[in-house]
């Protein structure tokens, strides 16, 4: 199947993103990928180094009369994010990703497809292997975990690299150059509860499942009010007007992934079964209604002939819960007041599990501005704190301040416009590149991001489109031709 992949064009960068692509590399689990790209630089006689926390840099000298060129940092990330449909059997620690052509798009069967970031690395990785592209001097660096916590970026050992120019390559709308991003923080909420006896003779099982959704990036997609599982489930947990107690509770994955599933087992008298299924079906109603635009495939399932589990919160500690949740924060919180249409600061509630009384609740908050984050990560705090929750803030990374006036940006500036006879959207973008981090590590860096076009990333419908990444690649070689001199 994924020889297919290996004969579309530009083949040099499809190749790479083959045999990439062959490769295990979830976040935190980069060792094969990491190893990989060694062997990969090693192989074509390049100096190839990797720092203590596993960023794997790969320098290759100028190309012939390109040695007065400013060295250029090529940067790219390995990991990619793992999602697949509940129905594909597939084990993300052992396979290759299954890909397949459809139209302009190269997709996966029912996974994640890895174009966020891989093809950024696959074209950085073609460069690395030509022997007649022009080129500056290149350092290629390949961070590790930018998906779940950027720790690669964060520990970069910034001495290891010269270049004053970086090139990330990880946006994805080909005609976007971005100049800045925002920051963000995990905010993680978690608190034991005291579980008690369910009397099968008095009590109802039932399960609320959610699905259908189609989630997406936490950052580029928050502003298209998208559904998110763990907010329906909330709200269709409020709608029971009947007492309940909650038995377990799952729903959402990873932090930076807007979540497509969730599900709840519910405890009620016997003799409610019937008003509670109609409250929560009227609430599903409402629901879809509300959703049928952006998720018109949002299924809400009552499964009402679920035997009772032997456990369950007190209805006090149930309600509250509940409420927690449906109080907390999601999507959108505030939109820039300097550039228009962009979003300043968001929030993700990620995930949400209830199991044998531990409960724990993933938040990914993100802002350009710091104190836009910092008031977000707090307001979750106040809505945690009513609950009894202990809440714990990490991770957290700074925002890329634009830099309008950048050398770099009027050499891409002038060449899209030359190359392609249009204005390039010039913008910030509201997910967290590493770039800020870079910046930080490494004083001084003039930076851009750019890429080709990519949709539904970190989730199952990702897809790349092979025109775009036409274009990208035409781009990003004249870019290199015209790299400033030192």
């Amino acid at each position: 199947m994924n020889d297919i992949i290996r004969d579309l064009e530009p083949k040099e960068v499809w190749t790479q993103f083959a045999d990439l692509n062959a490769v295990p590399r979830a976040s935190k689990r980069e060792e094969k990928v990491r190893e990989f790209m060694v062997d990969f630089g090693n192989s074509l006689g390049l100096e190839t180094l990797e720092d203590a926390i596993g960023n794997v840099i790969i320098k290759k000298p100028a190309s012939a009369g390109m040695e007065d060129r400013k060295t250029v940092i090529l940067q790219s990330h390995l990991d990619m994010v793992h999602q697949k449909n509940n129905d594909t059997d597939f084990d993300f620690d052992t396979q290759g990703i299954e890909m397949m052509v459809d139209g302009d798009w190269v997709k996966a069967k029912g996974t994640t497809l890895g174009a966020d970031n891989g093809l950024g690395v696959a074209a950085i990785m073609a460069i690395l292997k030509s022997k007649d592209i022009v080129h500056p001097p290149i350092e290629a660096l390949f961070t590790i975990d930018e998906e779940t916590g950027m720790t690669g970026a964060q520990n970069l050992d910034g001495s290891l690299l010269d270049g004053r120019i970086l090139l990330n390559l990880d946006t994805e709308e080909d005609d976007e150059i971005g100049i800045g991003c925002a920051g963000g923080i995990d905010v993680t909420a978690s608190r034991s509860y005291e579980m008690h006896d369910v009397d099968d003779n008095d009590n109802y099982g039932i399960k609320i499942s959610v699905t259908g959704l189609n989630g997406g990036h936490s950052g580029m997609e928050i502003h298209k009010g998208l559904g998110n599982s763990n907010k329906i489930l909330g709200r269709l947990l409020c709608s029971i007007s009947k007492e309940y107690r909650i038995a377990e509770v799952k729903g959402g994955g990873l932090r930076n992934a807007i979540p497509r599933e969730a599900w709840a087992m519910v405890i009620i008298d016997n003799s409610d079964v019937a008003e509670v299924s109609r409250e929560i079906e009227k609430a599903a109603w409402e629901i879809k209604k509300d959703f049928e635009d952006v998720d018109p495939d949002l299924t809400i399932h009552i499964d009402a002939e679920v035997a009772a589990p032997a456990k369950a919160l007190s209805k006090e500690d149930s309600r509250k819960f509940t409420q927690m949740i449906y109080a907390l924060h999601n999507g959108v919180y505030k939109m820039s007041a300097d550039i228009p249409d962009l979003v300043e600061a968001s929030n993700n509630v990620a995930r949400v599990e209830l199991k044998d009384g531990k409960a724990e609740v993933q938040n990914l908050t993100r802002s350009s501005v710091e104190s836009s984050k910092e008031e977000v990560a707090n307001k979750l705090k106040e809505a945690f704190d009513t609950a009894g929750f202990e809440t714990v803030f990490s991770g957290s990374y700074p925002g890329w301040q634009p830099n309008p006036n950048s050398e770099i940006l009027k050499t891409l500036e002038s060449l899209y416009k030359e190359m392609f006879n249009e204005q390039p959207n010039v913008a910030a973008c509201h997910a967290g590149l590493e770039c800020g981090i870079l910046g930080e590590r490494i004083p001084g860096l003039d930076m851009i991001s750019f890429g080709p076009t990519i949709l539904g990333a970190h989730s199952p419908d990702e897809r790349a489109s092979i025109s775009s990444t036409q274009k990208f690649w035409k781009y990003l070689l004249e870019i290199l031709k015209q790299t400033p001199k030192k």
